[in-house]
């Protein structure tokens, strides 16, 4: 089982161990984009070319052959999915992400948003809204500088820029969704930020979309009823390739941080292979 998995950066982490935990066989090609990263405040065009180059570069890697390929990134998936999928389906299924809005509004209590600047003032970001949280309390939060800040890896740059963000969530939200697959990467930092909060309760719930993302990819592929079972996870053999901007690479330094890249790193080839 091949696939590929596109973004600009680390922010693909959360998605990519979690298909990796789920099938400890695969070979995952991890695609990153550091010459031209971050994405965000690119043109539509730009994102669209630079998501294009990355799965092509990943499926070409891969031999020209891959199962799906995987978008863990809300800025892709919304300037850059219809291209893809026009590019590589019907024959490989492409899988986006959403964040998960819908099972945070579904108790019907108070929940906030977190997303980068430019995704909390997106019409894309309000139509989800009014899609999935109707009826429901929602607050949007711009979170400045965490992405960037989680692609650092700096404690006291994540720290200061969990601690913006906190200060805007409202002490009645029970609910939190991470809109940008940067931010799953620092959910304890998130809760623990949250809980030192002056009236924000111990009981907020984050949700995150890598999951979700991870079990859509095996359905697609038809891989889901082996995803986890015992057997699989016994054969292992798996292995990752990281690639940046095209080119042959290691997991980055950063990726290292967090036990999500290092989950990873466990099956890059060593540097003699």
């Amino acid at each position: 089982m091949r696939i590929a998995v596109v973004d600009s950066g680390i922010g693909m982490l959360s998605t990519a161990a979690a298909l990796f935990a789920a099938r400890p066989d695969a070979e995952l090609y991890l695609s990153m984009d550091p010459d031209h990263m971050p994405w965000g405040p690119r043109t539509h065009d730009e994102i669209v070319e630079r998501a294009l180059a990355g799965a092509r570069a990943a499926v070409d890697a891969a031999g020209g052959d891959v199962d799906a390929v995987v978008v863990p990134c809300n800025t892709a998936s919304v300037h850059g999915l219809a291209e893809l999928r026009e590019r590589f389906e019907p024959g490989v299924p492409v899988v986006g992400t959403v964040p998960a809005i819908k099972p945070a509004a579904a108790a019907g209590t108070p929940i906030a948003v977190w997303s980068t600047e430019a995704t909390t003032r997106s019409e894309y970001q309000r139509r989800l809204v009014e899609t999935f949280a109707r009826g429901v309390d929602v607050t949007p939060v711009a979170c400045v500088g965490l992405a960037e800040a989680v692609e650092s890896a700096d404690p006291g740059r994540i720290a200061d820029a969990v601690a913006y963000a906190a200060e805007r969530t409202p002490g009645r939200v029970r609910g939190i969704v991470l809109g940008c697959t940067h931010y799953d990467l620092v959910g304890e930092a998130i809760t623990e930020a949250l809980r030192a909060r002056s009236g924000a309760a111990a009981g907020v719930e984050l949700f995150t979309a890598a999951d979700a993302v991870a079990a859509q990819t095996l359905r697609r592929i038809g891989a889901a009823e082996d995803a986890g079972a015992a057997g699989t996870a016994a054969v292992g053999g798996g292995r990752v390739r990281v690639l940046a901007s095209g080119r042959p690479a290691r997991l980055p330094a950063a990726a290292l941080a967090y036990p999500a890249g290092r989950a990873l790193a466990a099956g890059e080839p060593s540097p003699a292979r």
